[in-house]
């Protein structure tokens, strides 16, 4: 009996977990395109050489964590 109530218990529990995920994966995205669109309005403004690499980089990065999060997202969605 106890073995059948793990059984149905588990996936709930796993679908919570993954919504959960899901959510804080979309705020991530969010937060990260607002930081991109930051950062290229700063790029956008600079005239200083070393302020403009500076943005570069953090676009560069930025881009990357997005790129991330958006194939965490992904496989999220083929678990689900």
């Amino acid at each position: 009996m106890e073995e059948a109530v793990r059984t149905f218990v588990g996936p709930a529990r796993k679908k919570r977990a993954d919504q959960g995920e899901r959510r804080a994966l979309e705020e991530g995205l969010a937060q990260t395109r607002r930081q991109i669109n930051q950062a290229y309005a700063g790029f956008d403004c600079a005239d200083d050489p070393d302020l403009i690499d500076s943005f570069v980089f953090e676009i560069n990065a930025l881009q990357a964590r997005y790129n991330y999060l958006l194939r965490r997202m992904k496989e999220l969605e083929g678990r689900l």
